[in-house]
């Protein structure tokens, strides 16, 4: 993570996006927190690839992150962030230590998907945890309110903390994803305006 930008998270994002895209006739992105910044982000930059979006307790607003770059001159790493689930047993693997070189990239890429929400109009499905000690669930309402999708659905979750698609709300999520994709897809699913 010290030596990638987020221009380089992008590219490779695209590279598998477009081969998806050369094999299947419909592609849903979907993403959790900083991922789901980065399929927001593909979204607006590629709609004629992607079908429909679903953002898991997106990320696309951390105002601590513009003191990334000042840090840096103090610190080279801080502590990683994570491990944010509710089910007990549950166990998500995370960097000891993140460099701030990667935490000044992704406040790069929020800001650029933050202007460009407005501008991605695909359908679009959100998922927020009610109680998140990651990212503010102020962050999922954001999205839902600023893109610019005709075809958007909230659906707040009870009973998960940030890494949501391993705590007690997963089999929501994927069941809701997998309507939504059917849908998308021109299968029996309907989505929800």
């Amino acid at each position: 993570m010290e030596t990638t930008t987020w221009p380089d998270w992008e590219r490779e994002a695209e590279r598998a996006l477009f081969e998806l895209a050369d094999r299947c006739r419909t592609v849903v992105t979907v993403g959790l927190s900083m991922g789901a910044a980065l399929v927001l982000h593909l979204g607006a930059k590629h709609p004629g690839k992607i079908s429909g979006v679903v953002a898991v307790n997106p990320i696309v607003r951390r105002p601590g992150l513009r003191f990334a770059p000042l840090a840096r001159l103090i610190m080279r790493t801080t502590k990683g962030l994570g491990n944010d689930v509710k089910r007990p047993g549950q166990d998500e693997i995370v960097y000891e230590r993140v460099p701030l070189r990667a935490a000044n990239e992704l406040g790069k890429l929020l800001r650029v998907t933050g202007r460009e929400l407005p501008s991605m109009r695909l359908p679009l499905l959100v998922f927020s945890s009610r109680e998140d000690h990651t990212v503010k669930p102020a962050n999922s309402k954001r999205v839902f309110e600023r893109a610019g999708s005709d075809q958007k659905e909230f659906v707040p979750l009870a009973n998960s903390y940030h890494v949501a698609t391993l705590d007690f709300d997963a089999a929501t999520i994927f069941e809701r994803t997998l309507a939504f994709a059917t849908a998308l897809a021109g299968g029996s699913s309907a989505i929800s305006a």
